[in-house]
């Protein structure tokens, strides 16, 4: 849930009007698409790659979160279930139902330590714009909900792996070939010697050093 200052200057965005061709296709499994980026957000020097690869089932969304480039692999061994694991190192999906700019939408990510926060985000702005609501609604038992994750650390590589499995039913969908989705991606970069200052990278730049910016989440859609 990584967020900065100087959100008013979005307090005006309006709902996108979507292209006719989707950022991304997500076929049935076990084909697999993949959304990969180096963006550093807002800017500066590229990050080491990420690669999200997924595809979708009749009961699932089924991701593989690749931190590549990983020298860190930093997190806070105390924290459980929920808890703040968005101040260290993490890969992240953020899942929208439909095609308009969200107001509500999924927050979903994953630590270095097989961690996992899982929340969706009221953000009635879609830009968190100050003085505005923002609020979570957490997930409070992901697997006996029917998450799965499994993360493998691959140091002499400088990797890490996390595969993910969110029901569907988490969305009120089932199949949901032909429909069209909002997502985004991202990945937070720190260690010991930065902390708490992280190095921000997505797939689908806000402009801002904010993840909360729902009009640039990209399209999706099932096929």
């Amino acid at each position: 849930m990584r967020t900065f200052a100087s959100l008013a200057l979005f307090a005006a965005a309006s709902t996108t009007v979507l292209a006719d061709s989707p950022d991304l296709c997500v076929p049935r499994c076990p084909a697999t698409t993949q959304a990969r980026f180096t963006n550093q957000i807002p800017s500066g020097p590229a990050c080491p790659q990420t690669r999200v690869d997924l595809c979708y089932t009749n009961t699932d969304l089924r991701f593989v979160f690749t931190a590549l480039g990983e020298t860190n692999f930093y997190f806070n061994p105390n924290q459980t279930t929920n808890g703040d694991i968005w101040e260290y190192e993490v890969m992240e999906a953020f899942i929208h139902k439909g095609s308009d700019d969200p107001q509500t939408y999924f927050e979903y990510e994953v630590n270095p330590n097989n961690v996992t926060y899982n929340s969706f985000i009221f953000n009635p702005s879609r830009v968190r714009t100050p003085g505005t609501p923002f609020d979570h609604a957490f997930i409070m038992d992901p697997f006996g909900d029917g998450f799965t994750v499994n993360t493998v650390l691959d140091k002499p590589n400088k990797k890490w792996v996390s595969r993910s499995t969110i029901p569907l039913a988490l969305f009120n969908a089932e199949n949901p070939r032909g429909t069209t989705w909002r997502m985004n991606f991202f990945r937070t970069i720190v260690g010991p010697d930065t902390f708490p200052n992280q190095q921000l990278c997505g797939w689908k730049n806000p402009g801002i050093a904010s993840f909360h910016i729902t009009p640039a989440f990209g399209t999706v859609k099932f096929v």
